[in-house]
């Protein structure tokens, strides 16, 4: 295998959730009532109605929206309320707002920036949760992908029987929401809408 750098890719966006909760949080900073047509249609016209709806029901099951108007007539459009805003990132709540375990990728990255140095079974470990265990391979993987997109760097080279260990650039802490390897093997960044790396299959004759 090889690896290479690709730039941005026109385009590119946050998930779905953080677009709809950072716009709740820009009609809330307007002094606005939030609707979710409002919100829906400063969306991009390839999200459905439907995302919108069900994202704004599960922030309401879980107090960080309030409906202002209750016991409206039949037809007109619920408005809300923002009343628990918890910041940029976007809540991960389950539709009865209930709030799921982070997942382990997530956990490497808050915990990363907070160890120092370390090799991945050290990250693994610190960012371990007994509902969210992590094993040693995923953080094997995630460092290497993590590398190859410029946010760590290598304090000392692996070795036969030495691990490898590494420590954050701290220039490249980019946001709180965890860069994701897609099935695709690349590495995405939901902070900046990049695609910073990208592993390719070494072919006959040399990289592509």
């Amino acid at each position: 295998m090889s690896t290479r750098r690709i730039s941005r890719i026109a385009g590119a966006a946050t998930p779905n959730r953080q677009k709809i909760w950072e716009t709740i949080r820009a009609l809330h900073a307007d002094g606005l009532s939030i609707a979710a047509r409002d919100v829906w249609a400063s969306m991009s016209d390839t999200m459905p109605r439907t995302r919108v709806d069900d994202y704004i029901r599960s922030l309401v099951a879980g107090g960080y929206l309030e409906c202002q108007n209750p016991d409206r007539r039949r037809g007109v459009p619920a408005e809300y309320a923002l009343v628990r805003d918890v910041g940029i990132e976007a809540p991960r709540v389950r539709r009865d707002g209930t709030t799921p375990p982070i997942p382990g990728r997530e956990q490497l990255w808050r915990t990363l920036k907070i160890v120092g140095e370390f090799t991945a079974a050290e990250l693994a470990d610190a960012a371990s949760t007994p509902q969210t265990p992590i094993e040693r391979t995923t953080a094997e993987e995630y460092c290497r992908f993590l590398k190859g997109g410029g946010y760590l760097q290598v304090a000392r080279a692996s070795a036969p029987g030495v691990a490898a260990r590494y420590r954050l650039i701290p220039s490249r802490w980019t946001g709180p929401q965890a860069p994701m390897i897609q099935r695709t093997k690349r590495l995405f960044d939901p902070n900046t809408g990049e695609v910073v790396f990208e592993r390719v299959t070494k072919t006959e004759g040399g990289e592509p």
